[in-house]
């Protein structure tokens, strides 16, 4: 295989230590001669490189890196562009949370308002990085994408660049599975999940370890404890994280067909969610005095002594999902995959245009997609309402309608009623002068 050359669009992000580490670590099988870290951002970016040149250092001194904000040289024959940009960084994630909870609605990143006000945000940037890509790229590129909210923003770029070679991508799948593994005590390689849904609005049908199903164990878990061990601590040390994991409980016991995803909490457990949140300490808080604090923190440290701790940052799913999935596309026999794909007849009775979450099987072939069937009134229900509101906000980017943008809003399940979806909306707006398409 030729070694390859790699661009992490949203380089200043904190998680690109751990990409970048999870790269190097498949240096044997995945040969990648240079990796470039592009953002807009040039002094957050130069920060996080300075970890990120140690890391390369260590594992692989022969490995070419670079830092830049220009589009030519970022892309210019790259064969991989792993793409995780933040749209207004965590100010507007915590504006797009306060103010749901503002109104009374579920304050959340990707799911509910926060999800829908984040996608407004992120479509356009991403339209821009598709075109530079296909401008400058090695014409066999793929770009990798994580930037969320994933499923709108999936939905959007196949409207409006049809033609573009991205694959959508969401590592809660994988992170649930490696919680699986926890409960199940096996090799999450050794699971081969079954699932449906759109991105964070899904569920897993079934789940086989080595050929095996696993299923009814895992059920009767998560009528007990949710998805959580029996050391939480060891799965997830953030209290939000505990908590959603313990969410999953209460779905489970009411729901019991299939194993949910934990975001679907936000929109079964709304109102529990609202009631137990702080209007004034939300999630992205939480972000930036953790994770995004202790690598700052690092970095500060390697700026003062020359040396940082190396357990500062982890190779999480985050890291390794992608690369899996890079290196599956240079491999003959690839690898099997959720991925967010065009239904086309997939889930027999969604609309198909819908951008789902499936198994998929990944070559250099591409992407060949399983079928799912039909599926259950009650999920196919919760789905195309799901979809219906996710549609309305793409198809108002495009066209600037306030319009149809109040609809998504109103048509979200975290949503009361049209004049919740009013007053946060036109709050959002107001708050996202600088980043929306201007709505008429």
């Amino acid at each position: 295989m030729e070694p390859k050359i790699i661009t992490i669009v949203g380089g200043g992000s904190t998680y690109t230590p751990g990409v970048v580490k999870a790269i190097l670590s498949k240096k044997d099988t995945f040969h990648v001669k240079e990796i470039r870290a592009y953002d807009i951002d040039y002094q957050r970016q130069e920060d996080v490189s300075i970890i990120v040149r140690k890391v390369i250092e260590n594992d692989c001194p022969e490995c070419k890196f670079i830092t830049t904000t220009d589009p030519e040289t970022a892309f210019k024959d790259s064969d991989f562009i792993f793409a995780q940009i933040r749209v207004g960084k965590y100010k507007m994630r915590e504006m797009d949370e306060k103010i749901s909870l503002k109104y009374g609605a579920v304050g959340q990143e990707t799911c509910g308002c926060g999800g829908l006000t984040y996608g407004l945000r992120t479509i356009y940037p991403m339209v821009e990085i598709l075109d530079y890509v296909a401008k400058y790229a090695n014409p066999n590129h793929w770009i990798l994408n994580y930037s969320n909210p994933a499923a709108i923003v999936a939905l959007a770029l196949k409207k409006i660049r049809p033609n573009a070679r991205i694959i959508n991508i969401c590592d809660m799948p994988v992170a649930i599975v490696n919680s699986f593994a926890d409960i199940l005590n096996c090799n999450p390689k050794d699971i081969k999940p079954f699932y449906f849904g759109l991105n964070h609005f899904g569920w897993f049908t079934d789940v086989w370890v080595n050929g095996e199903s696993r299923f009814k164990e895992l059920l009767d878990h998560a009528m007990k404890s949710g998805y959580l061990c029996e050391t939480p601590d060891e799965q997830h040390w953030e209290p939000s994280w505990v908590e959603t994991y313990k969410n999953v409980k209460p779905m489970i016991n009411r729901f019991p067909d299939y194993l949910p995803n934990t975001y679907l909490e936000y929109y079964l457990l709304s109102q529990d969610i609202v009631d137990h949140s702080n209007k004034n300490y939300t999630r992205a808080n939480e972000v930036i005095d953790g994770r995004e604090k202790t690598l700052f923190d690092a970095i500060n440290q390697y700026k003062e002594t020359g040396k940082y701790d190396d357990k500062t940052f982890v190779v999480g799913a985050h890291a390794t999902f992608i690369v899996d999935l890079a290196e599956s596309l240079c491999k003959e026999n690839g690898g099997r995959y959720l991925l967010i794909v065009e239904n086309n007849g997939a889930v027999a009775n969604l609309p198909d245009d819908a951008m789902v979450e499936i198994p998929c099987y990944v070559s250099p072939k591409g992407i060949e997609k399983t079928s799912v069937g039909h599926i259950p009134t009650f999920y196919k229900g919760l789905i195309e309402q799901q979809y219906a509101s996710e549609k309305c906000i793409v198809e108002g980017a495009i066209e600037h309608s306030y319009t149809k943008v109040l609809q998504g809003f109103a048509l979200n399940k975290t949503i009361k009623s049209s004049t919740q979806a009013k007053e946060i909306l036109d709050e959002m707006i107001e708050a996202n002068k600088e980043y929306w398409p201007e709505l008429r």
